[in-house]
């Protein structure tokens, strides 16, 4: 079954998306992916929400399914495209946005928090990037994402060491601006929104437009260099250990890597 997204209007000038995949402990699939792109490009409000359903905010990509013939191709279809194109979107908007992670944020799932503006968190969260658990080399955009918000040293063993870490050193780290309890959560995010939404509407997208440039200036890379890191990439998901570590994932067992 797809997963949702469904929109409401909590508050004079604020739009909340909140995705459901329950039974996938909200995996993006292209659907999610899809109406998120669509939501944040037209929407005409002066704060948006993003979160999700349930206890669990997002596990990461939906591709522990995939078939191993067609797996190299079907996930980096994913990947590479619609979540390339909801991240865009949460990017380039100029409106503020704000992520209320209602549980665990894995993988792609965290990325897709950081990509909004600011984040609040419950406070039993979990947060953790696998890509060393999978196989995978993640995009060099979506890591410059993470040396952005909590530098170098942080990315290196948040990526290289693939644990989990709580929502404690998360708010450390500054992945997540604000903790709540779980039944506060909702008001906790609610309420920055609206703050956001009374906000001068030209200096909010005026300040995000300079913040983006500042960010986007830091490190330009050769387009040689740009070139082979994708490459990298793409041999990732080809790869023997990627397709183990997925499948060991999904029966909770230590992967056999080759490096192949």
């Amino acid at each position: 079954m797809a997963g949702t997204v469904t929109s409401d209007s909590p508050a004079e000038g604020v739009l909340r998306l909140s995705f459901d995949n329950a039974e996938k402990r909200g995996a993006l699939d292209h659907p999610i992916l899809d109406a998120i792109t669509e939501a944040v490009e037209q929407a005409e409000a002066r704060a948006i929400i993003i979160t999700g359903s349930g206890d669990f905010f997002c596990s990461g990509y939906d591709i522990g399914h995939l078939p191993a013939e067609s797996f190299a191709k079907d996930a980096e279809k994913l990947v590479a495209h619609p979540f390339t194109n909801a991240i865009e979107a949460l990017d380039a908007t100029n409106i503020p946005t704000v992520c209320a992670v209602n549980g665990p944020a894995i993988g792609g799932g965290l990325e897709l928090a950081l990509a909004c503006d600011l984040r609040v968190s419950v406070d039993s969260a979990k947060f953790g990037m696998p890509p060393a658990k999978l196989g995978l080399v993640y995009s060099h955009t979506g890591m410059r994402r993470f040396i952005d918000a909590i530098g170098a040293p942080r990315t290196r063993e948040l990526f290289f060491v693939g644990r989990r870490i709580d929502s404690a050193t998360a708010l450390q780290w500054g992945l997540v601006n604000d903790l709540a309890p779980a039944a506060e959560l909702e008001a906790r995010a609610l309420s920055l929104a609206s703050e956001l939404a009374g906000n001068a509407p030209l200096s909010i997208s005026g300040n995000k437009r300079v913040i983006r440039e500042l960010l986007k200036a830091q490190g330009e890379l050769a387009p040689d260099v740009e070139a082979e890191l994708i490459a990298l990439r793409d041999a990732s998901f080809a790869s023997e250990d990627m397709r183990e570590g997925i499948i060991a994932f999904g029966e909770k067992r230590p992967p056999r890597w080759q490096g192949k």
